[in-house]
């Protein structure tokens, strides 16, 4: 009596943690979207859409100052025509996306004649970062960084 009392309060307490931590997946804080505010609406489409290789997908406000982009199954990218000017970003402000293949993606990178290279700012370079990611850095027409790597997760 006693070990089956036992398995039943383990059984139970896996369970409930499992059912904690579907909830917390289910209800916790995750990513929907990037919002970028954009100098040249059709330059940074063409940008995310050809460069990036996002998909454009349906937005809802159909006034000719938003294009939205899939980044992920529930993630999305939306620029936001109206941006007075292009100003300078420090790299450490990026936001990243991976690849399943960094070499074939900066091959596509060289044949658009697209600028990467490495944190430093040297060009053509892919680095290693300490765990073991390969990433490149590039900028978006409004300056914005973006980091490309292959990260498996």
């Amino acid at each position: 009596m006693i070990k089956k009392t036992i398995v039943f309060k383990i059984s139970f307490l896996l369970a409930f943690a499992g059912i904690v931590s579907a909830t917390y997946a289910q209800d916790g804080v995750r990513a929907n979207h990037v919002a970028l505010y954009v100098k040249d609406l059709a330059k940074s489409a063409a940008f995310y859409k050809n460069v990036m290789e996002l998909k454009e997908i349906p937005e809802p406000f159909h006034d000719g100052k938003h294009v939205w982009l899939r980044t992920g199954e529930h993630t999305n990218l939306h620029l936001i025509q109206g941006a007075a000017e292009t100003t300078q970003h420090d790299i450490n402000s990026h936001f990243a996306y991976s690849v399943k293949n960094l070499a074939e993606f900066t091959k596509h990178l060289d044949e658009l004649h697209v600028k990467y290279g490495n944190w430093k700012g040297e060009d053509k370079l892919i680095v290693l970062r300490p765990d073991g990611v390969k990433q490149v850095y590039l900028q978006d027409p409004d300056n914005v960084w973006i980091e490309v790597n292959d990260d498996k997760f």
